[in-house]
């Protein structure tokens, strides 16, 4: 069976794809882009690495542009990147029957409660898979034990997440210094390849 997985090329959604191909899925992933900034690159990289297939998820612009309004009117980022997710979740849905993501337990956002859970589910007729009883410690072991990782401060040339495109149109709108205060400079994880140790 086909399965989706929206993929940012960090630890939580590579170790999703994992266990699902070693489960005999058929695994795409499938990074989404609104047409502000090319932010697939990088985990189109990740992807390459770990030998999946993977595929730029074209979504229309102004889903973002509505995420970012909500962003602006909130003074923070929450209610926008969850609206954002949901819409692309329903968007992977239309090819797949099987759509996931790296969320996980101790994640705020993007997150869905189990009412939205099952209201995508019921209305696209597919089943969700996530990490949501899946904690950061258990998840940083096991990735671990399966990828090569690094560690390094977030910018537009190595994460893949809704957050560039939305920082990148919010400078736009507003100028660095709007996007720098939704958006604090942080250190991320990236996948770039398997342990060497770690059969295939």
């Amino acid at each position: 069976m086909k399965a989706a997985v929206l993929y940012s090329g960090g630890k939580d959604s590579s170790l999703v794809a994992v266990m699902l191909q070693r489960l005999g899925y058929q695994v795409e992933l499938l990074t989404a882009n609104f047409g502000i900034f090319p932010s697939w690159n990088s985990a189109a990289e990740s992807a390459s690495c770990l030998g999946f297939k993977h595929k730029v998820l074209k979504a229309d612009h102004t889903l973002m542009e509505e995420a970012v309004d909500l962003i602006l009117k909130d003074g923070f980022p929450n209610q926008g990147i969850n609206h954002l997710h949901r819409e692309v979740l329903e968007l992977a849905a239309e090819n797949y029957p099987v759509v996931a993501d790296g969320t996980r337990r101790d994640d705020r956002v993007p997150k869905l409660d189990i009412t939205q859970i099952q209201s995508f589910e019921d209305s696209k007729s597919v089943q969700y898979i996530n990490l949501v009883g899946w904690g950061h410690k258990t998840i940083n072991q096991l990735s671990k034990q399966l990828f090569n990782l690094i560690k390094e401060p977030t910018s537009m040339e190595n994460n893949s997440d809704y957050e560039i495109e939305i920082r990148c149109l919010i400078t736009q709108m507003g100028g660095a210094d709007a996007a720098i205060k939704l958006f604090p400079p942080h250190i991320q994880s990236r996948v770039i390849g398997w342990r060497e140790d770690e059969q295939k």
